[in-house]
């Protein structure tokens, strides 16, 4: 037996018999081994050993409170080692930054690990997989002159401080606790100069998620094994995506779809400009064409017989721009324009948010943090774009006041909008240091977020209606762009090519040059795709 298989976690038990008399003279020394071990496991700091989780064996309320080394430095924790070494650089050489690639402390992958009978208590214990991390962390901590949790400023990052504060020995209730929203020197400072307690109602909520997703998880996720595929899982969100998705196919099943017919007309002014048009009325009364006669008695009726102009509306419109991204609304522009999955979107958020090598700027947050519900922007940001905008486009693409967008009521809020750290990093002046899918992902979050501080789109509607033998009244629109204010810098919606219409003035003729019916079928609701599915899931407060 290997000194590795013979850990035992907790109390060292009694050696088992071995079958095996000839192993009988080093059962002693077996047994020696293995009681030395197990008294390394119970230390206070619940080192993992193998393939085991060695619990902590002395319960925070019970140990001595840390000390700390008057003359070491001080231990700043992050997630990741990209974003601790852009930290390190701000701190200088008072300050150790090292990273906790992410969580350290988990619920148990083998076992349910929430014991429901008792107020649904998660049962935590330290990776496998991060021994080596905490043995590191533990032996900076214990040379430090003070710890500070830097992780990200969500609920996850929240908890995962919480789970360093355990593992450490560190008093959540003392501040310890330090958060900023983009990495960039002066909000480091900013987080240095305002260090704050571990927000445990930020923890519960974690927690409760957490639970939450272990509980459904454990047992749905089989049914998925068994139904579509091993490997699968399906949590708090998952399972109501599943839900989603098979509730949309059923309404495909059951759709039964019903013939309409609609009518174009093609006309010709005295000047031979063309222009298309769509029969909307009869005799006053809406169209409601359902079957080939139907339509082809409308044509008959109107035969060659030439159209009149009885009335042309113009309107003036104000378009604004869209808010700047939340992480939902990322996610889908991802699918949407650049074709990436969601989980890819997210991944190189997060390489531009913890920072890359800019050339003589060294390393550099890019983008404030990923993972917000908030359309908010700072004042310091507003201000620094409106001279931005001024410099660049001119008064006229500001506007008279800055644009500022509501939020759900259901929105946290906890920190700003997806945005640039710096404006000066334009998408083209980084363009050498970046990846393409980097490239393409900054340049659509900077173009959103310049766009959202512009002034509106201004556009110029015409609807021309147009009457045959004064019983069948046909409509053509058209728009036109007067001011094009934000989608100078980024376009929300589709292009379309909308049709330039003549200039007719109202009792003026237009010869008709040709009348076409055209049969259609009601359609099913679509399947959902991934930007589809993930803006419903926020529709329902589902994230």
């Amino acid at each position: 037996m290997s000194i590795k298989r013979s850990i035992v976690i907790g109390e060292p038990k009694a050696a088992s018999t071995s079958k095996d008399t000839k192993k009988k003279s080093t059962k002693k020394e077996s047994t020696t081994i293995k009681r030395k071990v197990a008294k390394e496991a119970l230390t206070p700091m619940g080192i993992v050993r193998d393939k085991s989780v060695v619990q902590t064996s002395v319960p925070p309320e019970q140990r001595e409170p840390r000390v700390y080394n008057p003359d070491g430095k001080v231990l700043v924790i992050v997630e990741s080692p990209a974003k601790s070494k852009t930290i390190e650089k701000f701190l200088g050489p008072n300050y150790v930054v090292k990273a906790s690639m992410g969580h350290l402390r988990d619920l148990p992958k083998s076992q349910m690990g929430i014991d429901i009978e008792h107020d649904f208590t998660p049962r935590y214990s330290n990776l496998v997989t991060r021994k080596k991390v905490i043995d590191e962390l533990v032996s900076y901590a214990d040379e430090s002159s003070a710890v500070l949790l830097a992780t990200d400023p969500d609920r996850e990052g929240e908890a995962i401080s919480w789970h360093l504060a355990y593992i450490l020995n560190v008093d959540p209730t003392s501040t310890c606790r330090i958060t900023f929203n983009e990495i960039t020197k002066n909000a480091v400072a900013e987080a240095l100069e305002s260090p704050r307690t571990i927000d445990m109602n930020m923890v519960d909520a974690q927690q409760a998620r957490r639970v939450l997703d272990r509980i459904v998880g454990y047992k749905l996720s089989p049914l998925l094994w068994k139904k579509v595929c091993k490997g699968l899982s399906a949590g708090r969100v998952q399972s109501v995506a599943v839900r989603l998705i098979c509730e949309r196919e059923r309404e495909i099943q059951a759709f039964v779809p019903q013939e309409y017919w609609t009518i174009e007309g093609n006309f010709e002014t005295p000047k031979k400009e063309a222009f298309t048009a769509e029969l909307t009325h009869i005799k006053g009364k809406k169209i409601d064409i359902t079957t080939e006669s139907e339509a082809q008695a409308v044509v008959d009726a109107i035969g060659g017989a030439d159209a009149v102009v009885r009335n042309i509306e113009k309107r003036k419109r104000s378009r604004k721009a869209a808010p700047p991204f939340t992480t939902s609304t990322l996610q889908q522009d991802g699918v949407r324009k650049l074709n990436f999955g969601a989980k890819r979107t997210m991944m190189i958020a997060q390489h531009l948010y913890e920072g890359l090598e800019i050339g003589s700027y060294g390393h550099v947050g890019l983008i404030t943090y990923m993972r917000t519900d908030s359309t908010r922007i700072s004042k310091e940001m507003q201000e620094t774009a409106k001279d931005f905008i001024l410099r660049n486009y001119g008064e006229d693409y500001y506007p008279s006041k800055p644009n500022v967008y509501g939020s759900k009521g259901s929105a946290q809020d906890a920190h700003e909008a997806i945005r640039p750290t710096s404006l000066e990093l334009t998408p083209k002046m980084v363009e050498p240091f970046l990846s393409r899918d980097e490239l393409k992902l900054y340049t659509l979050i900077w173009n959103r977020f310049m766009a959202s501080q512009m002034a509106p789109q201004q556009n110029e509607s015409t609807t021309i209606e147009l009457v045959v033998q004064n019983d069948y009244t046909f409509k053509a629109t058209g728009s036109r762009v007067i001011f094009p204010g934000f989608s100078a810098v980024y376009e929300d919606v589709k292009k379309e090519d909308a049709p330039q219409l003549p200039a007719l003035k109202k009792n003026d003729a237009a010869h008709t040059v040709e009348v076409l019916p055209e049969q259609h079928f009601t359609q099913p609701p679509p399947r959902y795709s991934e930007a589809s599915l993930i803006k419903t899931l926020e529709e329902l407060g589902i994230g």
